[in-house]
């Protein structure tokens, strides 16, 4: 199944020496990077693993030999070979060397920028699927086109119940396009190999402990809730808690296995003196961990639609960032002193933006999301750059720009 982030690889690949594509287990990054590369080296193979971290360790070079592009898959095995990675760019003066994949970031290599991998090195986030890339999406309303001051008025045959089960079942590969039983077990089986394996890969965890940290996570979902909210939380929901710097050291592990994601606050020219708060969002990189964390599935979603809301808001906000990747995009959210919430806000490289509001469906929540982003224009300096568009992203029927210039798009229409 071709993936959006296809194209975004092909361009780092031509730009850079090498390619460093992040993400969740089961997300697809080996067979994308496979379609790629000449040579695979696959660290997870217990018939070569081994044989081939003594080679990165006593000859690193030779190791590193091959047709290119060379996919180093679960590079995180042998972390050393960064450096190596790095002189053997320099030495060959050519991009498109290598292909790095891994599902757990080493410690410390957060950011190639941040570890002289400037110039040499490239970095790609890779999620699990978009709606439009499961089929589940017509992606008749282009991001891409409405960046451009072109949008479509279309209808959508989704109703709320298909949307509960894609927030459910969610967009790992491996879920598409099975029996609907079959395929809400994934991200079960997924939650499972985390809370009983990844979690406690390097640092002995008590896998009911981290069970009932996500399951708090998951009722969090779509909020900036803090550390101490979550501890009581745990307390009232579960009968026990951890303390503030456990659930920290929680928090980190789960980003650093790419299961978590947050979203960073955007922080605009407002002129008035309202300001604005910084706190990260709380999101997974796919809300059927949420879903799996709480034991719930579509029929639980559509009988809690105040639950639903926040996760569905979690299933728009992993499309927009893997629409927006293609484009160079980057998606935060806004929230300030004075209540005002916006969902998310895409920034280009060019200084383009758009603003997004996440409803549900009904009209007076259309409304509010609408009356939200016309407040957050007025409240920007005159000379800031006006909103490419803005849009209240939910699940109704119909694609269309409304009076006041705002877009009304079901998410099951939206595409790259």
């Amino acid at each position: 199944m071709p993936r959006i982030v296809d194209d975004v690889l092909d361009f780092k690949l031509r730009s850079k020496g090498a390619v460093w594509i992040k993400g969740p287990k089961w997300c697809g990054k080996s067979t994308t990077a496979e379609q790629f590369a000449k040579t695979v080296i696959r660290m997870q193979d217990e018939n070569s693993r081994k044989n081939n971290i003594m080679l990165a360790k006593v000859s690193p070079s030779d190791f590193l030999k091959g047709e290119t592009p060379l996919l180093i898959d679960e590079w995180q095995v042998v972390p050393f070979i960064w450096n190596q990675i790095r002189t053997e760019i320099d030495l060959r003066n050519e991009f498109g060397q290598f292909i790095l994949t891994g599902s757990k970031q080493p410690n410390g290599m957060e950011d190639p920028d941040k570890h002289s991998g400037t110039g040499r090195i490239t970095s790609l986030t890779m999620r699990p699927m978009s709606l439009y890339e499961s089929g589940d999406s017509d992606g008749s309303v282009s991001l891409e086109e409405l960046f451009k001051g072109q949008g479509a008025f279309t209808r959508c045959n989704r109703k709320l119940s298909d949307y509960a089960f894609y927030t459910a079942r969610g967009g790992w590969p491996k879920a598409i396009g099975l029996d609907d039983d079959i395929a809400l077990e994934q991200a079960v089986d997924y939650l499972d190999g985390i809370v009983n394996s990844d979690m406690s890969d390097e640092v002995k965890r008590d896998p009911e402990r981290v069970k009932l940290l996500l399951r708090s996570y998951a009722r969090n979902c779509s909020t900036q809730a803090n550390n101490s909210t979550i501890k009581a939380d745990m307390i009232k929901n579960d009968a026990m808690s951890l303390d503030e710097d456990t659930i920290a050291s929680y928090v980190k592990a789960l980003k650093e296995l790419y299961v978590v994601e947050e979203s960073e606050a955007w922080s605009p020219n407002i002129r008035s003196k309202t300001a604005i708060r910084t706190s990260n969002t709380r999101y997974f990189v796919d809300p059927s961990i949420a879903c799996a964390a709480l034991d719930i599935g579509p029929g639980n979603l559509i009988g809690d639609l105040n639950l639903f809301g926040f996760l569905f808001e979690n299933l728009c906000i992993r499309d927009i960032r893997i629409y927006s990747e293609r484009l160079k995009g980057v998606v935060k959210h806004y929230r300030d002193s004075s209540g005002l919430e916006v969902d998310a806000v895409i920034t280009l490289r060019n200084g383009d933006w758009a603003a997004i509001e996440v409803k549900l469906g009904a009209e007076e929540y259309i409304e509010e999301g609408a009356a939200n982003l016309k407040k957050l224009v007025e409240h920007m300096d005159q000379r800031s750059k006006k909103p490419s568009f803005m849009m209240v992203l939910t699940t109704s029927d119909t694609a269309y720009r409304r009076d006041d210039g705002i877009w009304v798009v079901p998410l099951g229409c939206l595409g790259p």
